[in-house]
């Protein structure tokens, strides 16, 4: 048994997970009631993720802070600046493609029971009370903007602490991430049944109707992932970006695509810094924060489905109005939760900028969740991946 667990744990990773993918959809699609039988599989890998993500963050991040040496650089502010212009640049590429190849939608109605922000201002409020969240709250309910504020202050504060106790977070935070790679391991498992369970439910039947709206986002996503991302990292490292590009689309996007969820794929990426050679003083800080507000894929799912409803019913829109629903697009991707389905709940906020009711925009966002099985799962792949990619651009920049 210990010769097979060595050679399952010492296997390519991405293969494991590639085989876990085939046998999923052979299975479901051999025996959906297999399928649905072994989804609690996926279930559990997800919640395994989601569950150790807000100590690994918590731990990592007060860690890394209380350790740094004064006057050293963590490159914060370059990143930000990416992760701002990665996500302004996705809803741009989203409104030109929606242009070009305009998209209309059957609107039907659905289980819309989830309430959606009535305008920035109150996505913004959302955000600065979840700073100041209890911290026990935020960790039970995986507030990540409130995890972050509290570790970003108390690892500020600890830098004053004595050596034994920085040794304490230090062995801490060594321990939390041993823990995530004995979950990262069980990943093609996972993955087989979360597979297993969407093939079984779905099939691909349900997108049809839908494939020209699916594959504007879907491109738009593949344009911003191996052209736009590119270019800017070119551009800060003056180095061919794709090595790094599609390393994070193998080793981040790939587990991703299938948690649906940059909350529960922080450790994966956490991972794939650490294996890049990343300082952790600056991925232990930018991961976290690239999971809660670098949203290029949400940006694209809010522009293409809030122009797909005004193409529908016929609204003619200036030059003006694209650029401002660029911005509302970005901020307001900023303020999707990190989680399945978050960004389809910001359709709404965008739409209002061109006076669709909001019955009707509660139907697109019906059409999201019908589509939700591959938009969200690019979404998020896209999301989490260019939180490894802008990190490494500042990281290993001349």
């Amino acid at each position: 048994m210990g010769a097979l667990f060595n050679a399952y744990t010492n296997s390519s990773l991405v293969l494991r997970i590639a085989a876990g993918i085939v046998l999923g959809a052979i299975v479901a699609s051999a025996s959906p009631n297999i399928g649905h039988s072994i989804a609690f599989l996926g279930h559990l890998f997800v919640a395994a993720l989601k569950a150790v993500a807000p100590i690994l963050i918590f731990v990592l991040v007060l860690a890394s802070l209380a350790n740094q040496k004064s006057g050293k650089s963590s490159n914060m502010g370059g990143i930000l600046v990416l992760y701002a212009l990665g996500t302004l640049s996705a809803a741009t590429v989203a409104v030109l493609l929606s242009f070009l190849f305009p998209a209309e939608l059957n609107l039907v109605s659905g289980d819309l029971s989830r309430s959606a922000p009535q305008g920035i201002a109150e996505v913004l409020n959302t955000l600065l009370f979840k700073v100041v969240d209890n911290p026990i709250n935020a960790l039970l309910t995986s507030n990540y903007v409130g995890i972050l504020a509290w570790s970003i202050g108390l690892g500020l504060l600890m830098r004053q602490s004595n050596e034994s106790t920085k040794d304490l977070l230090t062995d801490m935070s060594n321990a939390v991430t041993g823990l995530v790679g004995v979950v990262i391991q069980l990943a093609p498992i996972g993955i087989l049944g979360l597979v297993a369970g969407t093939v079984a439910s779905t099939g691909f039947s349900a997108l049809a109707s839908y494939s020209h709206l699916l594959g504007l986002l879907l491109a738009s996503m593949l344009l911003v992932a191996l052209l736009i991302n590119p270019i800017i990292v070119f551009i800060k490292t003056r180095k061919n970006p794709y090595p790094l590009v599609l390393t994070a689309l193998k080793d981040s996007g790939l587990t991703a695509f299938f948690t649906r969820s940059s909350a529960a794929n922080i450790p994966v990426n956490m991972r794939l810094c650490h294996k890049l050679g990343l300082n952790e003083d600056t991925y232990s800080v930018s991961i976290p924060l690239g999971a809660t507000i670098n949203m290029a894929g949400a940006a694209i799912t809010i522009t293409i489905m809030t122009l797909a409803a005004v193409h529908t019913l016929g609204i003619a829109v200036d030059l003006p109005t694209a650029l401002l629903l660029c911005v509302i697009a970005s901020v307001g991707a900023c303020g999707s939760s990190g989680v399945a389905g978050g960004s389809l709940l910001l359709i709404p906020l965008a739409c209002s900028l061109f006076n669709i009711p909001n019955e009707v925009a509660m139907q697109v966002v019906g059409v999201g969740f019908i589509i939700g099985v591959i938009q969200d799962s690019a979404e998020t792949a896209l999301n989490s991946s260019t939180d490894v990619v802008f990190t490494a651009a500042i990281s290993q920049k001349r």
